[in-house]
C-alpha cells in the first residue's frame, strides 16, 4: 500500500512546484494579459469555441486545485461537472430561475456532492482513493441514466438562457459571451486566492509531508476535505456555465470518460501550474473540433497526446516551458 501511495503522488506533482507560480511572471501582468486575451478572443475566433474552452479550462482549473496543491488524483470529478448541469439545466427549463441562481444553484449542489464524496473518499489514499471516486461517480453516472427529470439518454435539450439579474438578455451573443468570462475570471480568482492563503499553504505542506504535518498538530483530513469541496464546487460551476451555453445537459458529462478528458487536459497543461490546465482544455478542445470534420477517432488522437506529453513533455507544455525558463535563469 505504502508503494502505491507513493507512486501515485510522484503522478500527481512534483513536490517543488506549487500552483502560486502564475507563468513565472508577474501576477499583475499576468492579470492583464489574461484578460486582453478574453478580449480580443471573440475577434479572432468563434465565441463559443472560445466559451467552451473558458468552461473546460475552469473545469481543469479546479481539478488541478486538488491534485496540484494537494496531490490527490479524483477519478470522479464528472459527477460533479456533469450534476452541476442537469441541475442548472433543469432548474432554468422547469423552475424559471433566472441563469445567476441556476448557476449557483448547480455550484451548491456540486459543493455537497463533494462534502458527501470526499467524506467518503477522503479516508483512503493513493490508487484506493482514486478507485473510491471513480466508484461514487459511475454510481452517480447510472442514477441520472435511470432518473426521469434527467431525461435519461436524451438528457435535457432546449434549456432557456434567460436574462441574467432580471435584466440582461443571454440570448444575445455580447451577453453571454461576458457572463461566461465573468464566470471564469471569477472562478481563477478564487482559485488564486485559496492558493495563495494559509489554507493553500498547509494543503501544500500536506501534499509534501503529511505525517510531519500530523505531528505539527493539523487535523489533515480536514484540510484534505476542505479542498476537495473548494475542487467539487468550482468543477460545478463550470459545468453549470456549460449548460447556459449549450443549452443542454447530457450524459456524456457525467460519464467516466469525462474525468479521464479533464485528468488529460491537467497533464498536457502542466500540473501544478496556473494557466497550464487552462492552455491544456484549449489544446484538447481545439483538437476535438477540428477532427470532428474528419473519419479520425477521437480517442486514438487523445492517446496519442497523452503518449506524447508523457515522452516529451512530462512536465506538459506550461510546466515544461516554466522548467526551461528557469534553468536559463540559472545559467
Amino acid at each position: 500500500m505504502t508503494e502505491t501511495k507513493t507512486n501515485t503522488e510522484e503522478l500527481a506533482v512534483p513536490s517543488n512546484r506549487t500552483l502560486k507560480s502564475v507563468g513565472g511572471i508577474n501576477t499583475q501582468f499576468a492579470v492583464a494579459l489574461l484578460l486582453m486575451v478574453i478580449i480580443v478572443a471573440p475577434w479572432v475566433a468563434y465565441p463559443i469555441f472560445v466559451m467552451k474552452v473558458m468552461c473546460f479550462g475552469l473545469f481543469a482549473a479546479a481539478f488541478n486545485l486538488l491534485i496540484g496543491q494537494v496531490g490527490l488524483l479524483s477519478f470522479g470529478h464528472a459527477a460533479f461537472f456533469g450534476g452541476a448541469s442537469y441541475v442548472t439545466a433543469y432548474t432554468l427549463k422547469t423552475w424559471d430561475l433566472t441563469p445567476e441562481l441556476a448557476v449557483l444553484t448547480g455550484t451548491a449542489f456540486a459543493g455537497l456532492s463533494g462534502l458527501v464524496m470526499g467524506w467518503v473518499a477522503i479516508r483512503r489514499q493513493g490508487i484506493y482513493f482514486a478507485m473510491v471516486t471513480l466508484a461514487i461517480a459511475q454510481m452517480f453516472y447510472f442514477f441520472c441514466v435511470q432518473f426521469s427529470a434527467t431525461g435519461g439518454e436524451n438528457g435535457i435539450q432546449a434549456v432557456p438562457r434567460g436574462n441574467a439579474f432580471s435584466l440582461i438578455d443571454l440570448t444575445q451573443p455580447a451577453a453571454l459571451y461576458a457572463f461566461v468570462s465573468s464566470v471564469f475570471v471569477i472562478g481563477l480568482a478564487i482559485i488564486w486566492r485559496v492558493v495563495n492563503s494559509p489554507f493553500g499553504a498547509t494543503l501544500a505542506a500536506i501534499r509534501d509531508n503529511e505525517d510531519r504535518a500530523i505531528s505539527l498538530g493539523y487535523r489533515t483530513s480536514r484540510y484534505k476535505l476542505g479542498a476537495f469541496v473548494i475542487s467539487a464546487a468550482l468543477a460545478g460551476l463550470a459545468g453549470a456555465t456549460k449548460a447556459v451555453v449549450f443549452q443542454v445537459a447530457a450524459l456524456t458529462d457525467v460519464a467516466w470518460h469525462m474525468s479521464g478528458e479533464v485528468i488529460l487536459m491537467t497533464l498536457v497543461g502542466g500540473i501544478g501550474t496556473f494557466f497550464g490546465p487552462v492552455v491544456g482544455a484549449l489544446v484538447i478542445v481545439a483538437l476535438q473540433n477540428y477532427i470532428a470534420g474528419y473519419a479520425i477517432p477521437i480517442s486514438v488522437v487523445t492517446g496519442t497526446i497523452f503518449v506524447a506529453c508523457v515522452l516529451v513533455f512530462r512536465r506538459g507544455i506550461i510546466g515544461e516551458m516554466l522548467y526551461r525558463i528557469g534553468n536559463n535563469r540559472k545559467n
